[in-house]
């Protein structure tokens, strides 16, 4: 068929064509493209140079014309972008090692978040499918969550204190009156790292002093660094800090902030006694400054009760922070901050600026799970569970590596804290168990200021717990190529 003589015809035509072919394949030759269009050779190849200059196709001396491979892209140039930042911060923020995702011939003893058999699963997917359903899909919950739901932990800690007080009560220790916290004090978070930092941002500065325990948890560490706050760190004397260096580091910062968490603390596991958490609060109070109370493990409480200090704080010097995250599911990431008076005003408005709202239809969800008759029964089956991966990876620890390297066995919570023997170096020890298929995390990340040792965090709650006794191996091998 003629389809015109001119090269542009012909042009248009064989651009047609290439769309339809794969790079690399031949174009016809001359002689049969003149057949075709009924064209002469140089009207031809006048359409085909004007192909090669569009960068469509390519001619090979002596082989033909070729559907061209496209060009890589040539790489971008984002060297703009260094003098629009300035200077990165000495102290800036970080992502902890505990966010990896391994292959799954990896053995993650590393995590931070539960296995899916430790969940209650199923009740989530019911949940999330019910409130797909409902008006959460679609209405705007108010600002401060949902009024049931922040029902819900108001109560859960008001029941905390009331256990407390009971206790208290029984062995003829005093007891203090402190009305009990209301859905009106609660405000929702979208998961507790987020809660932290609007926390952070709320009640400080950039500049101000924040103290911290030493170590402590790597993620409130880069939020706080992340709001420009400058981190005073006191170190853990056993399970909690000493309330005279405590109140030194008041003093000599003039902080307003103290973050911690007086139950399975993470990394470490340890836990503040009655009395240590009494003498701790009374500092606080002293010095007219605020504690941020982090009850991260809540639900994981294993052979010590939780008893929240900001169950029976009257003056609003405690902040609580609680999340459902890690005992519902990754996926629902729904928390709470428990805060009293202007405080309280000023993280709602920080939420408010930061979200605007947390999703109705996760908080929705959050609630019909714990707030079902089959809550409590889950969390005793998943308590157990806990208790047995905890207890067997101890014993496997106490078998296979040196004496003193687990440093306590803690009453809750979903870690344990090694410290290695003198000359280990934790980055190192942390890379070779890592390329022998073993992930765990190093210890330098859990300090707010230098390491005092070499120590890595194990989480007992991860997946495949049968491969425990494999895992310890591997980290036992590699332990000791490196003290040789």
């Amino acid at each position: 068929m003629n389809h015109g003589s001119s090269s542009e015809r012909i042009a248009a035509a064989l651009r047609d064509d290439i769309r339809a072919l794969p790079s690399g394949s031949a174009l016809p030759a001359t002689r049969a493209l003149t057949l075709r269009f009924g064209a002469g050779p140089v009207t031809v190849q006048q359409a085909v140079r004007t192909l090669v200059r569009e960068g469509l196709v390519e001619t090979r001396p002596g082989a033909g014309t070729f559907v061209r491979r496209p060009m890589a892209s040539p790489p971008a140039d984002y060297t703009w972008q260094t003098a629009a930042l300035g200077p990165l911060r000495a102290e800036g923020a970080f992502v902890g090692s505990t966010m990896q995702t391994p292959p799954v011939e990896v053995i993650g003893l590393h995590s931070g978040y539960p296995a899916d058999e430790l969940l209650p699963a199923r009740a989530v997917q019911t949940a999330l499918a019910r409130a797909a359903r409902s008006r959460s899909a679609l209405d705007r919950p108010p600002a401060s969550g949902l009024p049931e739901l922040r029902a819900w932990f108001a109560d859960e800690l008001a029941h905390s204190g009331t256990q407390r007080a009971a206790a208290e009560q029984s062995t003829g220790g005093a007891v203090l009156t402190v009305a009990a916290p209301s859905a009106g004090d609660v405000t929702i978070m979208p998961g507790g790292q987020s809660a932290l930092s609007s926390v952070f941002r709320a009640l400080g500065r950039p500049g101000d002093a924040i103290i911290m325990e030493s170590p402590g948890y790597w993620g409130a560490i880069a939020a706080a660094r992340q709001a420009g706050l400058v981190i005073v760190p006191v170190p853990r004397d056993g399970a909690a800090v000493d309330p005279v260096v405590l109140a030194e580091a008041f003093e000599r910062s003039r902080a307003r902030l103290f973050y911690a968490m007086p139950h399975f603390a993470n990394p470490t596991g340890g836990s503040w006694s009655p009395g240590e958490a009494d003498r701790i609060l009374a500092v606080v109070r002293e010095n007219g400054a605020f504690l941020i109370e982090d009850d991260w493990a809540h639900d994981f409480a294993l052979d010590l009760p939780v008893r929240p200090l900001a169950a029976r704080d009257a003056g609003g010097h405690v902040v609580y922070v609680r999340s459902l995250t890690k005992s519902v599911s990754p996926a629902v990431r729904i928390a709470a901050v428990v805060a009293r008076g202007p405080a309280r005003s000023r993280i709602q408005t920080d939420r408010v600026v930061d979200g605007l709202y947390v999703s109705g239809v996760l908080q929705t969800a959050a609630l019909e799970v714990v707030g079902a008759p089959s809550w409590p029964g889950h969390l005793r089956r998943m308590r157990e569970q806990l208790r047995l991966r905890r207890d067997s990876l101890v014993a496997l620890i106490d078998e296979l590596l040196p004496a003193g390297t687990l440093t306590a066995v803690p009453q809750g919570g979903l870690n344990l804290w090694l410290r290695l023997p003198a000359g280990v170096e934790a980055p190192e020890f942390v890379a070779r168990a890592a390329e022998a298929g073993v992930l765990v995390s190093p210890g330098d990340e859990w300090f707010p200021a230098e390491p005092t040792g070499g120590f890595v965090r194990l989480n007992y709650s991860g997946p495949d717990p049968s491969r425990f006794g494999e895992g310890v191996r591997i980290l036992a091998a590699t332990l000791d190529r490196l003290v040789r």
